[in-house]
């Protein structure tokens, strides 16, 4: 079901989620709500619970169609996940749900590793680059209750007003 997304300043967003463990059926609802919440926003790649008011930690992500990702993973939802490994370091532009009305330039590794839970219960490890590490590095982040303001070098010269396409 489509929920409503949490906007800064509320304070789930500053909050650290709990882990969820072995996903029963509540996992697997909030995961439908994150894909479903996610869709209902024009090139969305990715959404965290917290972002639904949630304090759990899983995330969903999807690069597909995306051109700055020419081989995604496809849609993740991400239980649970651990930053196992990163390599390089890239500044780039990011927007946020939950705070429409900026963006920001954030530094982030270009090449990741992360350990997640699967809907099935199931570990398994991810690696990733470019612009889908990114995403999946924004997403784990809401997950510990940092935004993409506590990650610029400069509010002031590192936040932008955001482009309407209309």
């Amino acid at each position: 079901m489509i929920q409503p997304v949490v906007r800064y300043p509320d304070a789930r967003l500053k909050t650290p989620c709990v882990p969820i463990g072995a996903p029963g059926p509540a996992a697997r609802a909030l995961a439908q709500d994150l894909e479903e919440t996610a869709g209902s926003f024009p090139r969305t790649v990715g959404i965290a619970a917290p972002q639904i008011g949630r304090l759990w930690r899983m995330a969903w992500i999807d690069c597909t169609d995306n051109p700055r990702v020419p081989d995604p993973l496809g849609p993740l939802v991400l239980i649970d996940p651990v930053l196992v490994a990163s390599s390089g370091a890239e500044v780039g532009r990011e927007g946020c749900l939950s705070l429409p009305d900026i963006t920001a330039n954030v530094e982030r590794p270009v090449t990741v590793t992360v350990e997640t839970t699967e809907l099935d219960g199931e570990r398994r490890q991810i690696s990733s680059e470019g612009f889908e590490a990114r995403v999946i590095l924004h997403e784990m982040d809401h997950l510990d209750g940092i935004l993409i303001l506590d990650r610029v070098a400069s509010l002031l010269l590192d936040v932008y007003p955001r482009r309407r396409r209309g």
